[in-house]
């Protein structure tokens, strides 16, 4: 029946009603995001079953708790734990003003495959990595999911389908073409910026940029995103010929919101690398594997890649884009960043 949602429209009801605050059913949990839930569903949940709080490995290295399931750790819910108690365990921006949060009781033993979906989908709707997990049945109207597939498709290489194109003149580049794509799994569309004519069958310069509203817009001095991203599209320009990927993937992967909070701690003094795990996420949660596949349904096989990011040569390389030629794209910093590039070269290993 066609009329039926795929496991991947499922997925993207999931991300939504986890936004929204609505509870969704994993396997035989019920799993709600400690970032949206209100009060009301808190004690609805609770009034279920024992609650137990899920948190990645990172956030649980914070907060000195034990994380016997490895990349997560399950924390038993106290009676009195309100939403408050809950909040300040999903968000360290208080942590600095309280900092001893415990005794934490983490669990161990037992099935954690709703655990690890849960934390997955949050981070995939770019929610804070802290989510509320009941063992009890699917409700009515609650959007429902099996675990293992969940795990699957999100760790999956997402399809990519050409939307629009259209002549695009640009400061940089008269000649230059906007191709839209947009994912089959409902997440959001990303970009391709053809300068000039480049041929196929030639190793093509290229750049992959990950969305910054911060300093792409607004000029932010935070980081180097905005000179990079104009640095790259002045290059093509003056080459006649180029590809610029702009993917929609904020904040390293983790959403604006996110990245904002990321910000906060660095305010607090804490580097980059640093904050992102305070949080719960990794150093960069970013899918490389989206630029290659653009760049195949653009009929590209090789590329000359600017780019500070060994990793990034690596990710292509590893998903059929043959990259013969790194090319460098440095540019000055300033006081505010200063800190920001040295940790990138320090920690993930930028060529600076």
């Amino acid at each position: 029946m066609t009329l039926i949602p795929t496991l991947p429209e499922t997925i993207a009801r999931a991300r939504a009603d986890l936004r929204m605050g609505l509870p969704i059913a994993l396997g035989d949990h019920l799993a709600a995001a400690v970032e949206t839930l209100s009060p009301e569903r808190l004690a609805d949940l609770r009034a279920l079953g024992p609650a137990v709080l899920a948190l990645t490995g990172r956030r649980a290295e914070t907060l000195k708790a034990r994380a016997y399931d490895g990349d997560l750790a399950r924390v038993a819910l106290p009676a009195g734990a309100d939403l408050v108690w809950l909040r300040a365990l999903a968000d360290p921006a208080g942590d600095l003003m309280t900092p001893l949060k415990g005794p934490l009781t983490t669990l161990r033993e037992g099935d954690v495959s709703a655990h690890r979906a849960a934390l997955a989908l949050a981070k995939s709707a770019q929610l804070l990595p802290a989510m509320l997990l009941v063992a009890a049945p699917a409700q009515p109207g609650l959007t429902a999911l099996p675990p293992g597939p969940v795990l699957a498709q999100l760790a999956a290489e997402t399809a990519m389908a050409p939307v629009a194109a259209a002549r695009l003149p640009l400061l940089a580049a008269e000649r230059s073409r906007l191709h839209i794509f947009r994912p089959d799994d409902g997440a959001e569309e990303h970009y391709a910026i053809e300068i000039g004519d480049p041929p196929r069958d030639a190793p093509v310069l290229a750049r992959l940029h990950s969305a910054c509203f911060t300093g792409d817009v607004l000029g932010s001095l935070k980081c180097d995103c905005g000179p990079q991203l104009n640095a790259a599209l002045a290059a093509m320009g003056q080459a006649g010929a180029g590809v610029l990927l702009y993917l929609n993937q904020e904040g390293r992967g983790i959403g604006l919101a996110n990245k904002m909070r990321a910000y906060d701690l660095q305010n607090q003094g804490f580097d980059t690398v640093e904050a992102n795990h305070r949080l719960g996420f990794e150093d960069d949660e970013r899918d490389f594997r989206i630029g290659a596949a653009l760049l195949r349904r653009l009929g590209f096989e090789a590329v000359r890649l600017m780019t500070n990011n060994p990793r990034k040569v690596a990710m292509m390389q590893a998903h059929g884009i043959a990259v013969p030629e790194r090319v460098p794209l440095i540019v000055p910093p300033n006081r505010h960043n200063a800190g920001y590039l040295d940790i990138k070269a320090q920690k993930s290993g930028h060529l600076l």
